[in-house]
């Protein structure tokens, strides 16, 4: 569900705003998409009111530590991390704003939900002024369902315990009104007192107490505050006196009104007097004798002809824990499934594991979108990215399903996935990803004669390069070169100099200047089948440190690296299979300096053979080019370890991805995607990530272990297709929505969409 947050305190204080934080997380908790709006400053007493004539202004605010007054606010947006709307302006403002000019990526709105307010808003005398009832009026008058939710203190002892206690129940009470929402009513006002234990409280129905101000101002005057020269003057010429115009005697010289200043000031007292004296049954009373109290009301201040608005409302138990929550709250038995993937070797093994995992009756296979009987028929969608109808799987968030996120280049992209680690690690030095991926320079180059001037701000690959020139090439530092937006292992390359980076860029360049004059060459690539850069691609690179010497298997002198298939689930699960593959060079492994060659004019060249593992740029996949990890001759210890290490940088990746770089990596709660990751162990045995690959090319695994490509397909059933659509798999190892030692859950990852 797709939450508006709105309040009339403002943004998170703990001296005016205590408890609005807390309120956000735990919806996220729960699952739910929350977007918030606010003022920026305390809006009480203001009811439904707009500012005539305003210029509404808005501000972000980055939210900090939950009860810790350490947000930031900023002129401008930011594509990092969590961000909140602040307006100066009205709450009623606020829900306008929001439902009408923020947050459209993320779907339809389908509650506002206004607070919690800094204290009680029970009783017609609070209600009628209160600007947290404003704001869910106004949602109401624009036809969304809303709730108004208060928070009755007893103490000015914020304690974060008692805090957290009323979020909780207040998302359970926010889940239960909106899956029963009453016929004919148009907001909930709701308040939960503030006391220990309160989910173990009594919620209940109440009227609202229709009461009243006593006798006397609500308003307390105050001293004249010190004005201007023009004021003083001003009071000067009262004192003299211009005439007895109100007829005094005694010459007494006085104005028709004296000069006055007011504070409001409400007699609180009138409110706990009328609770008091109208007895048990209605909201004042309830949130008083410790009790929440929901009351429905139309947008006109009336009770709402609700079934029932009198006794006590029985939630059920609990929320369900977060690795328990399905993607979509609504189930269906059947659904169709259009299984498109354009690759003749994945095709028949995704067919398959459909077969084998869901229950026969339970999907129809479609071959075209124009089949569904209804666009709102349940559907799952596998198909290649391009050809994706992502319009349909965002306007159908609870009803269609598909095999990809639309943005995830913060983790496929390299410059990213090296931007996405290190912002990371910043923030969470303790990460393993601190330790288990080499750290990278990215630079954008259009033209080789430009390096100098690309490499200014690449300080720790400079000093590397300078201090290599004074060393033997055995001694140096080594580096490897990887284009940015490149795949298939294109365009990388190894170099301890800028001499020799200088050169890499200089072939690729005459190779470009070579294609553009043969009109079937127009996109600038070496011979066909071979290693070669898109001229398209030459833009953005990263340099890492080679990773020397890696981990080689007692027998087999060739380097290898492990691909790990990797199942991400809405928003958000990460999934790893556990059988993972090892794919080996064609050619023995030399150090880098052992396979630098010189030409006639002595520019240097590197063999690459020993130092790729791709399987696309090896001459067959057989002879061992391929084979199962948990097959090669390695210690249990160590395997362990390194399956260990797999899981944590997978998870931490992943989790980084989406709370630091959330521009970049946008999922979806109607979305899944395989992955396939790779890693490279030296001969420690740390296991390094290497890369993020997208659709990965499953085509690698060959005939002979194409039951691992089955058996990923398999968990996507388990644990995405099924759990979407409400379908019980044929998994017997499945248990607590685990594939015992197939799909292990590396991470679960709130991102507040569902």
């Amino acid at each position: 569900m797709h939450i508006l947050v709105v309040n009339d305190d403002g943004p998170p204080s703990n001296q005016s705003s205590p408890y609005v934080h807390s309120l956000v997380q735990n919806l996220q908790a729960a699952g739910h998409t929350v977007s918030v709006v606010l003022p920026h400053t305390q809006r009480s007493w203001i009811g439904k009111a707009h500012i005539i004539g305003q210029t509404v202004k808005p501000t972000y605010f980055r939210p900090g530590t939950i009860h810790k007054d350490d947000g930031t606010t900023h002129s401008r947006p930011s594509d990092q991390g969590e961000e909140w709307v602040l307006v100066d302006g009205t709450p009623a403002s606020c829900v306008q704003i929001g439902l009408y000019h923020y947050f459209h990526n993320k779907g339809p709105i389908d509650l506002v939900v206004s607070g919690p307010n800094y204290g009680r808003n029970s009783t017609a005398v609070f209600s009628l002024s209160s600007g947290t009832l404003g704001g869910a009026l106004e949602a109401a008058v624009c036809k969304r369902k809303a709730i108004a939710l208060s928070y009755a203190f007893f103490s000015r002892n914020h304690d974060p315990e008692i805090i957290a206690g009323a979020s909780k129940l207040s998302v359970r009470l926010i889940d239960y009104l909106w899956k029963n929402w009453g016929e004919g009513v148009d907001l909930y006002t709701v308040n939960v007192p503030l006391v220990e234990n309160v989910e173990e409280r009594k919620v209940l129905w109440t009227n609202m107490l229709q009461n009243y101000w006593g006798d006397g101002s609500c308003f307390q005057e105050v001293e004249d505050e010190e004005g201007d020269a023009d004021e003083e003057e001003q009071k000067i010429r009262e004192r003299e006196g211009q005439g007895d115009v109100n007829g005094g005697g005694d010459g007494e010289k006085v104005t028709r009104h004296k000069h006055k200043h007011f504070k409001w000031a409400p007699r609180f007292t009138d409110v706990y007097k009328s609770v008091e004296e109208a007895g048990p049954g209605n909201d004042g009373w309830a949130v008083k004798e410790g009790y929440t109290s929901v009351t429905p009301l139309k947008a006109n201040f009336m009770h709402a002809p609700a079934a029932k608005i009198e006794g006590e409302l029985k939630l059920p138990p609990s929320v369900p824990s977060l690795d328990r929550l399905s993607l979509s709250s609504k189930l269906s038995k059947h659904f169709y499934a259009f299984i498109n993937y354009e690759d003749a070797y994945v095709q028949p093994l995704i067919l398959a594991a459909i077969k084998s995992r869901l229950p026969e009756g339970s999907y129809t296979l479609i071959s075209s979108l124009s089949e569904l009987p209804t666009p709102d028929s349940p559907l799952l969608q596998i198909s290649s990215y391009e050809t994706l109808p992502f319009d349909h799987i965002l306007s159908h968030p609870s009803s269609s399903l598909g095999n990809s996120y639309i943005i995830r280049k913060a983790l496929i992209r390299k410059h990213y996935l090296s931007t996405t680690s290190h912002t990371w690690i910043t923030k969470n030095p303790s990460s393993i990803l601190a330790s288990n991926i080499k750290p990278a320079c990215d630079f954008e180059l259009d033209y080789a004669e430009f390096l100098d001037d690309a490499l200014v701000e690449c300080f720790e690959l400079r000093t590397s390069l300078e201090e290599n020139e004074n060393r033997g090439k055995e001694e140096r530092e080594w580096w490897i070169l990887k284009p940015g937006m490149s795949d298939r292992g294109q365009g990388i390359r190894l170099f301890s100099t800028e001499g020799e980076l200088q050169g890499i860029f200089e072939e690729w360049e005459a190779d470009a200047t070579d294609s553009d004059e043969d009109e079937d060459e127009s996109e600038g690539k070496k011979e066909e089948g071979g290693d070669y850069v898109v001229t398209s691609h030459l833009r953005h690179f990263i340099a890492q440190p080679y990773i020397h010497a890696p981990l080689l298997i007692p027998g087999n002198d060739r380097k290898f690296h492990i691909r790990t298939y990797v199942l991400a689930v809405g928003s958000l699960k990460v999934y790893v299979f556990s059988e993972m593959l090892a794919l080996f060079a064609g050619t023995a492994y030399v150090p880098p300096w052992s396979t630098t060659s010189e030409d006639d004019e002595g520019e240097g060249g590197i063999d690459l053979s020993p130092h790729l593992t791709n399987t696309c740029l090896q001459p067959s996949v057989s002879d061992g080019t391929v084979q199962l990890f948990s097959s090669l001759p390695l210690a249990v210890e160590r395997k362990e370890s390194i399956i260990k290490q797999i899981h944590e940088a997978t998870g931490e990746i992943f989790e980084a991805a989406a709370k630091g770089m959330m521009i970049h990596f946008q999922t979806l709660p109607n979305a899944f995607e395989v992955f396939g990751l790779d890693f490279l162990c030296d001969q420690d045995g740390k296991a390094w990530l290497l890369e993020v690959n997208a659709f990965p090319d499953f085509r690698q695994t060959g005939d002979e272990l194409k039951g691992v490509v089955k058996g990923v397909w398999e968990g996507v059933m388990d644990m995405a297709v099924g759990e979407f659509f409400g379908v019980q798999t044929n998994n017997n190892e499945k248990k607590d929505g685990i594939a015992k030692g197939k799909m292990i859950l590396v991470r679960g990852v709130d991102l507040g969409r569902r």
